[in-house]
């Protein structure tokens, strides 16, 4: 029986007492006790995972369907990062403990990383926020868990190492949730993660982005438009992963940008104000948003050694949305994930936004600004346990900004039975991902053309 989540959220209590709101997550423990956390029970599915894929495939790009088949089918993790519209539903089954906060919804070891503050400081947080919404906070970790399993059994780590991680991380979220507990509300919602320097992943990812300057990635992916000495430059032309739109489209995309400028403050309007744009390319992103329509538009501010990209991403629905149905998001979704974003993370990208265009809509960003991603294998050996630790006190620190830290923390207690609970959840999903994983390979879906 699907569990009815939304009628089981526990409100924000502003007019009770810290102490009252600690018995209010104790008391949640009735309605799912920590230890039935490590449960799953994937066959109460009543669709299969394909089924799943496939629906959260319509009004993608038909001619890139194949080719997020053919992503999802390169290792069990891939498959993962693709199907959170399958751990959404398996979620959904289980009993919750209707605490909510703002939910990553996609929270896995990749979707953290590296970009520049609105003050030019590099800072690593959680990252993408495509399936953002309000819901049970366990989700969150439970996808985590199993990503770090995952993870670690794909850089060689045995079996009780990749478990591990997944109860440190959990333990870490739940130290940091107790003592936000106790801190001032303002403290809270200004702390700043001081351990993320000492894991190694992280030193990597920084030092990927001190790299990705706006001009290293106009090196990247542009190009002099002819050979001539001044030629002006152009996106270059990787197809199918990055190629220049039609001009009817480029009209339509630089179209969109005028109800996304009036979005912004008006100091980011003026900034905004200083860069004309050159040119408009589609470039495929990620694996989740395989399908889904990506612009990128190329900026020139003082000079051509002045570039700005931004990012014109769709945005569908979130995965979970139709299992949250109290969760009330707004009704543009590009809005949805730039206002989850804000919610779970301490500096934002100062460009932020979105529009809409042709009936779709879409979230703004920033591209490629000084961004750094941990890659599967800086997980070997000791990074991954390190990581783990960053993960979940990241979490920690984006559920207490958007949800209370009393009520999570009351639900949690002083022990480990809750980590414990989704160390072996993240083993148990991680047994089903391969499952899954297998089926789509047998599936013939993610073959190419004859």
């Amino acid at each position: 029986m699907r569990t009815e989540v939304g009628k089981c959220m526990v409100p924000f209590m502003h007019s009770t007492t810290p102490e009252e709101r600690r018995g209010l997550g104790r008391a949640r423990r009735k309605q799912v006790n920590r230890h039935d956390h490590a449960a799953c029970n994937s066959k109460a599915r009543q669709s299969s995972a394909l089924a799943l894929i496939e629906h959260s495939m319509h009004g993608r790009v038909p001619a890139l369907i194949r080719l997020k088949y053919q992503m999802m089918a390169q290792s069990p993790f891939a498959f993962f990062r693709g199907a959170a519209p399958v751990m959404a539903a398996d979620l959904s089954l289980q009993p919750s403990t209707g605490i909510v906060c703002q939910l990553c919804g996609d929270a896995h070891v990749r979707n953290l990383g590296v970009y520049a503050a609105p003050d030019g400081r590099l800072v690593f947080d959680i990252n993408d926020f495509d399936e953002s919404i309000r819901g049970p906070f366990e989700w969150d970790l439970k996808r985590m868990a199993a990503s770090l399993v995952l993870a670690g059994r794909a850089s060689g780590h045995k079996e009780s190492a990749a478990r591990q991680a997944a109860v440190r991380c959990i333990k870490r979220y739940a130290n940091r949730m107790r003592d936000f507990a106790h801190m001032p509300a303002l403290e809270v919602a200004r702390f700043q993660v001081h351990r993320i320097g000492l894991a190694g992943p992280v030193r990597a990812a920084l030092l990927k982005a001190e790299r990705a300057t706006p001009q290293h990635t106009l090196g990247q992916i542009t190009e002099p438009a002819s050979s001539k000495p001044d030629a002006p430059r152009r996106f270059k032309e990787t197809k199918p992963m990055l190629y220049r739109v039609p001009p009817a489209q480029t009209r339509s995309v630089l179209s969109s940008l005028a109800k996304y400028r009036e979005m912004l403050v008006p100091e980011r309007q003026h900034l905004l104000s200083f860069y004309r744009p050159v040119d408009v390319a589609f470039k495929v992103v990620g694996t989740g948003s395989v399908g889904l329509r990506d612009y990128c538009v190329y900026f020139e501010g003082n000079g051509p050694d002045d570039p700005l990209f931004l990012q014109i991403k769709e945005e569908a629905p979130s995965a979970y949305a139709p299992y949250l149905p109290d969760a009330a998001p707004p009704h543009h979704n590009g809005q949805r994930a730039a206002e989850g974003q804000r919610a779970m993370q301490l500096q934002s990208d100062p460009f932020l936004g979105w529009t809409q265009m042709d009936g779709r809509q879409y979230l703004v960003r920033q591209l490629n600004d000084h961004k750094g991603t941990i890659e599967i294998n800086d997980l070997a050996g000791e990074g991954l346990l390190a990581y783990a630790e960053v993960c979940g006190e990241l979490l920690a620190r984006g559920h207490a900004r958007s949800g209370d830290s009393v009520v999570i923390a009351g639900y949690l207690g002083a022990g480990n039975a809750f980590a414990d609970a989704l160390g072996e959840f993240g083993a148990v999903y991680s047994d089903q991902t391969e499952k899954d994983w297998q089926e789509l390979k047998r599936s013939g879906k993610a073959r190419r053309k004859a």
